[in-house]
């Protein structure tokens, strides 16, 4: 079976941004791509705006991170929301996050939903529909699981990601991240951060980085370093369709 490494000489490195709890610049410095706040959990017209500039300025994709519309739990309790209002939710975060790109000089390159919404798209198939129909065409960054599948059998670009900053578990329907409200859910040492993403590097396409964790940039630099020297090419998630 082969490596995602054998297939390609390339690795992204994304991290969430705009969430009003991050070191945007710092971030946009070591990344090469960006999961957008649009609103719904965190972030702000002005916010989204500072980020896609100097996103541009610095070469690094942008993405559409949406979310429930929950900012009183940063988007990470599962809401019961039915299929055509999260689809307008989608539509309306999507839109929003669009529009200032495009004022910036850039295009959205991505979808990523954030939180729960994240690991409820992997296991319910309306709402995977649903964040999937409100989203265009947008190419999907994900974990396996519904969206993913649903992205690629209506003919969309995925890219798979990895973790390195929390820990996993693994259940009956497969690998998934530890929730965490649960002891070790997040990792924290250095060490124990840079050589997990040495170890999903060959598994995945993107690797991901929480920017609301603390030290969130020196673990950035960290990785970033490691996977230079183990040889890895950082590039950004572009859709080869779309230039």
């Amino acid at each position: 079976m082969s490596t995602v490494r054998e297939r390609v000489a390339r690795v992204d490195l994304n991290a969430d941004l705009g969430e009003e709890v991050t070191d945007d610049a710092g971030l946009l410095a070591v990344v090469t791509s960006a999961n957008l706040a649009c609103g719904y959990h965190a972030g702000s017209a002005e916010i989204m705006r500072a980020v896609c500039a100097e996103a541009a300025r610095r070469g690094v994709v942008v993405g559409a991170q949406v979310s429930y519309a929950d900012r009183a739990n940063f988007g990470r309790v599962a809401l019961e929301v039915g299929y055509a209002t999260l689809r307008e939710q989608v539509a309306d975060q999507v839109g929003t996050l669009a529009a200032i790109a495009a004022e910036e000089g850039i295009a959205v390159g991505y979808l990523k939903p954030h939180g729960a919404l994240y690991q409820r798209t992997r296991e319910d198939a309306e709402q995977a529909a649903a964040v999937l129909d409100g989203s265009g065409e947008l190419p999907v960054l994900g974990m396996p699981g519904e969206l993913i599948a649903a992205a690629r059998a209506a003919g969309r670009r995925t890219w798979s990601e990895g973790f390195p900053d929390r820990a996993y578990e693994r259940t009956e329907t497969g690998e998934r991240l530890r929730p965490r409200d649960r002891p070790g859910a997040v990792l924290t040492e250095e060490s124990e951060i840079v050589g997990q993403a040495l170890r999903l590097a060959g598994r995945v396409e993107s690797l991901c980085l929480h920017g609301d964790s603390p030290g969130a940039v020196a673990h950035a630099q960290a990785v970033r370093r490691a996977l230079e020297a183990d040889g890895w090419v950082l590039a950004g998630l572009r859709d080869s369709s779309t230039g």
